[in-house]
């Protein structure tokens, strides 16, 4: 795969101060649900943060994502995902991005340092898994090209009046070994009903998934996010590989704006 080329990328806000959709405190958790037959049952939590600081001298977002199965579940599909990632406040383009996943037996690591000051900017990547032994190598780069808690914080400020329902909107971001482009299509509006939160009103998109050792690469994830200046991703649904895995929000703390489109 390869990124887009410059100029593509789905239409954004201003990406800096008052106008983001989020600011440093935040904190969002989530419950992770698994479906497949007689089975329907929570057997996860993660937890999104987000801090300001300071790396190489700059101001950046400190993002982390961390998500476990129940100790039951452990037994049967140990997972945990640990990623970090560091993006500039200003225009947060990504800076350093760090991943570690387990998947059942599968396990693997990635840190990144994006490099934008070379004459061809280059993501400068080590990559481990228990598949391959350590190695470096180097992803090519360009404006369009996230890691996956960059995109997310990105597509968070997509500018809604330029967003058009029904058309394809690539985004494109570096995991593992290479460089993949998903595509969000929008789809309308929707009064999502969230277990133990309350109905939201919330922007209801599609998503293509990468292929991978959990999810099949067929079908869409689709995702709703609040139809407010947060936009909260409040749920999503993605099909894998057996059964059907969904999350919900379960809290929102210290966020950038109010939480105004939540109808208890």
């Amino acid at each position: 795969a390869c990124a887009v080329a410059l100029g593509q990328c789905m239409p954004l806000r201003p990406m800096t101060g008052e106008s983001l959709a989020f600011k440093g405190g935040e904190s969002l958790s989530y419950r992770i649900n698994f479906k497949w037959g007689a089975i329907n049952s929570d057997v996860a939590k993660a937890t999104l943060s987000l801090e300001e600081t300071v790396l190489n001298g700059k101001p950046v977002y400190a993002s982390r994502l961390f998500g476990q199965t129940a100790k039951f579940y452990d037994n049967f599909f140990k997972l945990r995902e640990d990623c970090r990632s560091w993006f500039l406040v200003d225009g947060l383009s990504p800076q350093k991005f760090f991943r570690d996943t387990r998947e059942g037996k599968y396990r693997c690591t990635n840190a990144y340092r994006f490099v934008w000051d070379a004459p061809q900017p280059y993501v400068a990547a080590e990559i481990e898994t228990s598949r391959k032994p350590r190695f470096s190598m180097e992803i090519p780069l360009d404006k369009c090209t996230f890691d996956v808690m960059t995109l997310f914080y990105t597509a968070r400020n997509m500018d809604m009046d330029r967003v058009r329902a029904g058309q394809q909107y690539p985004m494109t971001f570096a995991v593992a070994d290479d460089v993949y482009t998903v595509y969000f299509v929008y789809k309308g509006k929707e009064d999502k009903v969230i277990k133990g939160l309350g109905t939201v009103k919330s922007m209801k998109f599609t998503v293509e998934v990468v292929e991978g050792d959990v999810f099949t690469g067929d079908s869409d994830m689709t995702l709703w996010f609040s139809d407010d200046d947060n936009r909260i991703p409040v749920c999503f649904e993605a099909p894998l590989k057996i059964g059907m895995v969904s999350g919900r929000l379960d809290s929102a703390e210290g966020l950038a704006h109010n939480f105004s489109s939540l109808r208890k």
